[in-house]
């Protein structure tokens, strides 16, 4: 098998989280979106080191596990992977996934692990609270799209006008939005979307967030600075003001905008859209309706300035008994009867070992375990390193009458030095990646009995796993739990206890040796040389190690302290062009560094 070679084989089995295992005549070759037991068409785009990468071209026979799709953007859209699956069979793939990603794990400890049947959401369809549409075209010069990520595209948006895993509401929402733009630019007015390499244009995204529990919703329009009517030069020097007075990021109300004043045209289109809105037949009821500027260069979704329009920033939500109040850019698990599952199964693991004892919840977020965990507990602390998190977990926990808890801004790893009382327990919720090595040292250094990890990203667990095992923990029991029916994503609950001292000392020997191809697939990263290859490969563009140090950056993930230092006094350091900005944060994409959406 060669780089450029077109194969044909039978997807044996998905491996996490959405590599399909194709066995052709060959060999065995690694392709993304191929559903098990179907009949593929790939080419190979990767061959190193005896591992072969492919790109899918043809499903040439459907899997017999296919009984067809309730959505009719599956497919075309990027969102979901086994919508055409019944969902019994998705849940045996996720849960096969977890057990193949850690069983090499497990077999190096001494005793056995419960590893229990996968738990599924309780309910499939409808279950999102949270979804942010991008703005944009499907085809070049097309009509405006509100939607998705066409699968396997940079730039093209499908309208998911029909999408399943959300409710009414939100395709009512949704195609409100869309025709109320596309109307306005038939009209003549200019608010085109924004073009990500152009760097101009003035929509970029639509968030709904809605209360399952209390219906409450929360609606936000993402656009740029650059107002119809204004170029982007004018745009951004109004941001800059903002920033030197000091109420960029700030929330305002709609009349004391400091923006909408100097533009007539966007006052009316933003109170159009808020009479539109607010006319909808829902099912739940609006209770805020927003305007978030955004110049930022990467595709997320963040805050120059926040602006209401109606109503309020922030909705409420009851889980468990519990009741939080979040605002738009609040972590709060996107699937609300999925979460009292999650968050219920993970008080089953530790409640018994938690009374009267001091619980640290890491990586806590809004507070949501730490609430759950402090009638039991004689006090939680959590640390989040997100402020405006640790600030709406310490109104929660006011708001629920729970005064045994405490909540510390600042990363997990620099903060754990200088909380005065220690842990009987860890609970640990981790973004994807997992623990940083050197957090990692720090917490089992504490020596507590038990540990509750909990983990979105299985591979991150599974080499964390490896380090509490070499340090004397082990395994007592652990389940997948489906959060994101349909899509690639699942959660794995570990309970992890530390092994009694005494008598004859067990050595665990960790072998490990993998290519860097083994181990960007376990960790969700790549090596700079691998980005440049991809870049390479896909435009034949060399992009050096600082412009990938300084897109990273960017995006939020790690580089080096002195990566963008002059190397002698007075010289100055370039700046990435937008173009290859663009094409590395393809890449950090394609290698899983970060999510399209």
């Amino acid at each position: 098998m060669k780089k450029g070679q077109i194969i044909e084989g039978v997807v044996e089995r998905m491996d996490f989280p959405n590599r399909g295992i194709v066995v052709c005549e060959e060999g065995v070759c690694t392709v993304k979106n191929a559903l098990p037991g179907q009949k593929v068409r790939a080419a190979v785009n990767k061959a190193r080191n005896g591992r072969y990468e492919g790109r899918l071209l043809e499903v040439m026979e459907p899997s017999h596990l296919e009984t067809g799709s309730p959505c009719p953007h599956f497919g075309s859209c990027g969102g979901c992977t086994y919508l055409s699956f019944p969902y019994e069979e998705s849940l045996k793939i996720k849960e096969g996934q977890v057990r193949r990603l850690l069983a090499p794990v497990l077999q190096k400890q001494e005793g056995e692990c419960l590893f229990e049947t996968a738990k599924a959401s309780p309910e499939v369809f409808g279950y999102r609270n949270k979804m942010e549409f991008t703005f944009g075209d499907e085809v070049k010069d097309g009509p405006l799209s509100l939607g998705m990520h066409k699968r396997g595209s940079f730039y093209d948006i499908v309208s998911v006008t029909d999408c399943q895993i959300v409710d009414e509401d939100y395709r009512k929402i949704l195609r409100c939005v869309r025709d109320y733009f596309e109307k306005l630019r038939q009209q003549g007015v200019d608010v085109s979307f924004y073009h990500r390499l152009r760097h101009t244009g003035y929509l970029r995204h639509l968030v709904v967030r809605r209360a399952t529990r209390t219906g409450e919703i929360l609606a936000a329009l993402v656009t740029t600075s650059q107002v119809p009517g204004q170029t982007a030069e004018e745009g951004s020097g109004a941001l800059a003001g903002m920033r030197e007075s000091g109420t960029c990021g700030q929330v305002v109300r709609a009349d004391q905008s400091v923006l909408s004043e100097k533009n007539g045209i966007e006052n009316e289109i933003l109170h159009g859209l808020k009479k539109r809105l607010l006319a909808l037949p829902l099912d739940g009821e609006i209770v805020g309706i927003l305007h978030v500027r955004n110049d930022s260069a990467a595709d997320v979704v963040h805050s120059d300035e926040t602006t209401v329009l109606y109503g309020r920033d922030y909705f409420y939500e009851e889980l468990l008994g519990l009741r939080f109040k979040i605002s738009l850019f609040s972590f709060f698990q996107t699937n609300s009867l999925g979460a009292e599952l999650l968050y219920s199964t993970a008080r089953e693991y530790v409640e018994g070992h938690a009374p009267d004892k001091i619980v640290y919840d890491l990586y806590s977020g809004t507070g949501t375990i730490a609430q759950l965990m402090a009638p039991v507990a004689k006090k939680v602390i959590g640390v989040e390193i997100v402020e405006e998190a640790v600030e709406a977990a310490r109104k929660n926990a006011e708001l629920n009458g729970l005064h045994n808890c405490e909540f510390i801004a600042g990363d997990v790893l620099k903060v754990l030095d200088g909380i005065e009382e220690k842990p009987d327990v860890i609970i640990l919720d981790p973004p994807r990646d997992g623990v940083h090595p050197k957090a990692l040292t720090k917490i089992i250094d504490y020596g507590v009995e038990h540990i509750l990890y909990i983990s979105c990203k299985a591979s991150s667990l599974a080499r964390d796993l490896e380090v509490f095992l070499a340090r004397g923990y082990r395994t007592k029991r652990c389940v997948a739990i489906d959060q994101f029916p349909w899509t690639a994503g699942v959660e794995t609950c570990v309970l992890l206890s530390r092994k009694k001292s005494g008598g004859k000392s067990t050595k665990i020997e960790i072998e490990i040796d993998l290519s860097e191809a083994d181990r960007r697939e376990c960790i969700g990263t790549a090596t700079y040389q691998e980005i440049k290859d991809y870049i390479w490969e896909h435009y034949q563009t060399k992009v050096s190690h600082l412009y990938i140090a300084q897109i990273k950056k960017k995006c939020g993930l790690d580089v080096g302290e002195n990566f963008n230092k002059p190397k002698t006094e007075g010289n100055k350091v370039p700046n990435c062009p937008p173009e290859k900005e663009r094409m590395i944060i393809e890449a950090l994409e394609y290698f899983g560094m970060i999510n399209k959406e």
